[in-house]
């Protein structure tokens, strides 16, 4: 092949059509996209990071395809309860109240702490990080233009009426009663699907965050935040929403009902609505209410690199359940090692004869897919592979496919090493490894209060080597156990050729 072929058209699973259909940008050449960001009154656990894998995944394929991205996360930083209720305990201000500490602290704390979990796994950074709190006074304009057509008083504050609205709960298939069970009644609501848009503070209640409005002292109701945040940054219609599954049954379709009303139309806001699948746990530690519930720190105090858990979330299709378990993140850290270790062996091969590919940024208006660019500098043997991948990310992100291909362009043979490497960093571009850096000894990680030399293990390991060449196997099993109190675990035979592992 000289050329490549038409690329695949990207298909995309619209939540609110329940259909794949082909993304079409609002803007030429231009993809907006908007991503629920964390609520920060504690540390985000693993199924929250599920989703921004998602959405950075997303993001990086439609760079691949060749828009340029704007890409927006939100920080929760005030307005969203304790739970799906119209009232009770504001999260951030219960955190504060328990810890003894300044909301803001609270909050400053756990976005930077977010922030850390965003780098270790390589998710992009957006375009923007869009905190509520910055938006507040714009909150209360944006309710302002909607409460006469829409809302109506309560004491408790202003709550948005859904009869207002066409197809309420269409994204959820919720529009009846029995589908919102989570919402819990209010004395003089219209509709039980009612929600507020903005929180009266009690009588008699000081809230360390609260606003003045026309209704009052308080705080903006949760849903009130994205629909303004998302107009402000990428106006009306954008592109693609995105955010977990439970999203997708009462805080989107109340976000979507506000859209409509502030933009006088039947229009959601964004063209398509994306959610990704739960991160199942049979452990009983996702819950942030367990003690040490399942975080990514934690990962890395057992010794495990946090891009296998990147990779495990690729495993699976975004809008399928993934199940965690121990063993499932060990087996996509040896699928790691292994790749790492290819590349590793590719690069030695290469030695000066490879230089990273430079990827021109498209032109406003249009697009210009990334393997367009690279085709020219693909081995013949390579092109349908990655003809193969693009079809795979294009289908509705399949990225177990997409890793299938990857593992055949490293193990394909007599291409010569430096054009498996463009081939290499093509892929590796959207799947988001950083593997033309990542180094097998980076991904020993020594656990949390082990004291491990790396030296010193292998020294041992030379002694056992000996000791089992001379049959002398009670001292081989000797330095065996002394290895096992070190949290060290010896791999004979491991034909990956690792020789040892960090234990959890």
């Amino acid at each position: 092949m000289t050329s490549p072929a038409e690329p695949a058209p990207l298909m995309l699973f619209n939540s609110l059509t329940r259909s794949l259909e082909a993304f079409e940008p609002v803007h030429p050449g231009e993809a907006r996209v908007y991503s629920c960001g964390p609520t920060v009154y504690n540390y985000a656990h693993l199924g929250n990071m599920r989703a921004y894998v998602f959405a950075d995944t997303l993001g990086r394929v439609l760079s691949f395809k060749g828009y340029r991205l704007r890409h927006i996360i939100n920080i929760t930083d005030v307005g969203h309860l304790t739970d799906d209720a119209d009232q009770g305990e504001d999260k951030l201000e219960k955190a504060a109240a328990e810890r003894a500490q300044s909301i803001w602290d609270i909050a400053r704390h756990y976005t930077e702490a977010f922030w850390e979990d965003i780098r270790a796994l390589n998710i992009r950074q957006p375009a923007e990080w869009s905190i509520a709190t910055d938006y507040v006074l714009r909150m209360i304009e944006f309710a302002r233009s909607i409460a006469d057509k829409h809302c109506y008083e309560l004491p408790s504050g202003l709550y948005f009426d859904v009869s207002t609205v066409s197809d309420y709960g269409s994204l959820a298939r919720a529009a009846t009663e029995a589908g919102e069970g989570r919402i819990e009644a209010v004395e003089g609501k219209r509709n039980a699907q009612d929600f507020a848009i903005w929180r009266r503070t009690p009588e008699g209640e000081t809230r360390q965050m609260e606003w003045e409005s026309p209704w009052g002292p308080g705080a903006p109701g949760w849903h009130l935040e994205c629909s303004v945040m998302s107009e402000a940054l990428l106006g009306f219609p954008f592109d693609i929403h995105t955010g977990g599954i439970d999203h997708r049954e009462i805080h989107h379709p109340n976000e979507i009902a506000q859209n409509q009303a502030f933009a006088c139309s039947h229009g959601s806001g964004a063209r398509f609505w994306m959610h990704n699948n739960f991160l199942i746990d049979r452990t009983g530690k996702m819950s942030k209410s367990s003690g040490e519930f399942l975080r990514l720190p934690l990962l890395v105090s057992k010794g495990i690199h946090p891009l296998a858990y990147r990779l495990m979330c690729l495993q699976a299709h975004y809008r399928s359940e993934l199940e965690f378990s121990w063993d499932n993140l060990l087996a996509a850290l040896t699928r790691l090692k292994r790749l790492v270790m290819a590349v590793e062996g590719l690069k030695k091969r290469a030695a000066g004869t490879w230089r990273t590919f430079w990827y021109s940024a498209p032109v406003p208006g249009a697009s210009n897919p990334i393997l367009t660019q690279v085709w020219d500098k693909l081995h013949p043997k390579l092109q349908p592979l990655l003809q193969e991948f693009d079809s795979a990310v294009s289908d509705d992100l399949k990225t177990p496919l997409a890793l299938t291909v990857l593992e055949n362009v490293v193990s394909i043979k007599k291409v010569p090493p430096e054009s498996k490497l463009y081939a290499v960093e093509l892929i590796d571009h959207v799947l988001g490894f950083g593997l033309m850096d990542l180094s097998r000894d980076a991904l020993r990680i020594r656990p949390q209060g082990r004291s491990i030399d790396e030296a010193a293990i292998q020294e041992m390991l030379e002694d056992r080597k000996e000791a089992k060449a001379e049959g002398n196997y009670s001292a081989a099993d000797a330095i065996r156990e002394s290895l096992a109190l070190l949290g060290v675990s010896v791999m004979d035979g491991d034909p990956l050729g690792w020789e040892w592992r960090i234990e959890v």
